[in-house]
């Protein structure tokens, strides 16, 4: 029990950003897939897909916000101008893989027709892991590193 213990805080931070990082893709697939079928019909298939992954990415990019800063990387920005930075950061990097994500997903479902649930699957293995090394090196960097 006490290796285990060892291990959770040695490796705290890759085990919360795994776990956050799974509710954040979770909430990306119920979203675009609520959304991807809810509008396909009266939008169009393309549409539909750029429409729900648009909306499915934002939502998840703000749950990631709320959870990476608070219990991942465990945030000590204070005050409004380096909350704002750090918010600047965040929000800057999570369009660059926003839209590499919809670029890939147009590429692979779009062009390649490969099914949309297996393309977003896909995407999001690339999309998590870039995410992960934006916000820890840019975003939540500890000063000095």
């Amino acid at each position: 029990m006490n290796r285990l213990k060892q291990l959770l805080r040695t490796y705290r931070e890759p085990t919360l950003y795994l776990f956050f990082g799974g509710l954040t893709t979770l909430v990306n697939f119920i979203g675009y897939y609520a959304l991807s079928r809810l509008l396909a019909p009266v939008m169009g298939p393309v549409t539909a897909l750029n429409t729900a992954n648009f909306c499915a990415i934002t939502l998840s990019i703000l749950f990631a916000y709320v959870t990476n800063r608070r219990f991942v990387f465990q945030s000590k920005a204070a005050g409004r101008t380096a909350v704002l930075r750090e918010m600047a950061a965040f929000f800057g990097c999570r369009l660059i893989t926003m839209g590499l994500d919809m670029a890939l997903m147009n590429l692979l479902v779009v062009a390649l027709h490969m099914p949309d649930m297996i393309g977003k699957i896909l995407v999001n293995i690339l999309v998590i892991i870039a995410n992960y090394i934006l916000s820890k090196r840019i975003v939540f960097r500890k000063d000095g590193k």
